[in-house]
């Protein structure tokens, strides 16, 4: 397929990647444009504009961090929705909120174009190996046109809604659900330390029982790594993604004590300069409210 591919960042570079190895035709754009251009290796066209992107394309694909950068991208005065001819796709693959997906989509609708709802799950080293979870929803005809680029992005992409914004409301489940484990991940490991453990040796024992998770084992290991590393996912984005859930929460009246929690602790990683360090960072958050304690001789793990 012709793919238009707006924003190229810590996981539209990969994924974009992803589809132009997979044989697809890929015109990539960034507000950054070293980002298009360290791309080509992979076979993404680096193009100057998003009417450049998605001209002659068969869909385009947006991957954005914020509601904001979605509106700019769509209703600029040189966007997509200026660009597109009726008839055509938009695959919205970024966590932006149900709200901001069905603006766009009703919106879109008055021009003739579908809007096919697909947030993403998995980082991105699963982005850049095909091995996604994306949470599908849009009516059938659209799906069925974005269904190439959703198989070779995916190992799983079921459809959970027939309207846009059901797949948005199904990654805000999956966010509370990630930034609350972040967050135990990173007061477990912290309190081990209050306690005169070596973080690392709990993570390498606790890691093997029923406490463990793919955060505890995924973001726990850069924890106890050190200093943190260039971000894959920064923690501003669990700072905008929890946001998102509690303006859900409080619209839908759900209680949500825990994901309120996890996001005063990315609230205030932010508000301590952590916000473009990996999400991991948020560890740092609670070594610094407590005094430290020389650990103790350590843990056997054999």
């Amino acid at each position: 397929m012709r793919i238009g591919w707006l924003g190229l960042g810590a996981m539209g570079g990969p994924m974009a990647a992803c589809l132009a190895r997979a044989g697809h035709l890929v015109r990539g754009y960034d507000i950054a444009a070293e980002r298009a251009a360290a791309l080509a290796p992979d076979g993404v066209r680096p193009v100057a504009s998003v009417a450049a992107a998605v001209a002659d394309a068969d869909l385009a694909a947006i991957m954005v961090a914020t509601p904001g950068q979605l509106e700019d991208v769509l209703f600029a005065p040189d966007g997509v929705a200026t660009a597109l001819p009726a008839g055509q796709v938009v695959l919205i693959m970024a966590t932006v909120g149900p709200a901001a997906v069905q603006s766009a989509a009703s919106r879109l609708a008055d021009r003739g174009i579908s809007v096919v709802d697909a947030p993403v799950s998995g980082g991105v080293t699963r982005a850049a190996a095909g091995d996604l979870l994306i949470m599908v929803s849009g009516r059938d005809d659209a799906v069925g046109q974005a269904r190439p680029v959703l198989d070779a992005l995916a190992r799983s992409a079921p459809l959970v809604g027939a309207t846009a914004g059901d797949g948005q409301r199904m990654k805000l489940v999956n966010q509370l659900l990630c930034g609350v484990h972040i967050a135990a991940a990173a007061e477990a490991l912290a309190f081990a330390e209050a306690l005169g453990l070596r973080a690392a040796d709990c993570w390498q024992v606790l890691r093997e029982g029923a406490a463990a998770s793919f955060m505890f084992e995924d973001r726990g290991a850069r924890m106890v790594a050190g200093q943190p590393g260039p971000a894959r996912s920064a923690l501003d984005i669990f700072v905008k993604d929890m946001g998102l859930v509690g303006a859900a929460a409080a619209q839908a009246g759900a209680a949500t004590p825990l994901a309120t929690a996890a996001a005063r602790l990315y609230t205030r990683g932010h508000d301590l300069g952590l916000g473009r360090l990996d999400d991991s960072a948020v560890i740092e958050v609670l070594r610094a409210g407590r005094r430290p304690v020389p650990p103790s001789g350590g843990v056997s793990t054999r």
